[in-house]
């Protein structure tokens, strides 16, 4: 089982009853458009990708083909989004990503865009992850 596969997912199409229910499916919508907008960078994914493990601005722009106030600039729109988390050191800031979910998500765009770039077929939509009740994921 999953994380989080306590929470009720409704099926596809699905007749909902309430009109909390479909408010809530479109602000769970919203906001994961917005968490993708944050990704749509090729420089912010780098740095999430990197951030696992905490780290400085300095070391983060010897990794990324970004100047060290570019990587700045994307730290703090990340920090301001959630995404990641800074944590003071006398001068320094040192920040990590605040999410496995999100880490995964990563992992996972990269892996189709490994998919993509290096001609691998695609896996069979019958072979996705079930949720609870038989939704595919």
């Amino acid at each position: 089982m999953r994380a989080h596969d306590d929470i009720f997912h409704p099926e596809p199409g699905a007749v909902e009853g309430t009109r909390f229910a479909a408010a809530a499916e479109g602000t769970r919508f919203a906001a994961a458009a917005e968490v993708l907008g944050h990704l749509a960078d090729p420089t912010r994914l780098h740095l999430l990708r990197l951030l696992d493990v905490e780290q400085d601005v300095t070391a983060l722009a010897a990794q990324v083909p970004a100047s060290r106030s570019s990587v700045s600039q994307h730290l703090g729109r990340l920090r301001l989004a959630g995404l990641v988390e800074a944590r003071r050191d006398g001068r320094r800031m040192y920040y990590r990503i605040t999410s496995d979910h999100l880490s995964a998500l990563i992992d996972e765009a990269l892996d189709y865009a490994d998919h993509l770039a290096r001609g691998i077929p695609h896996h069979h939509r019958g072979t996705r992850r079930k949720r609870a009740g038989g939704a595919a994921l």
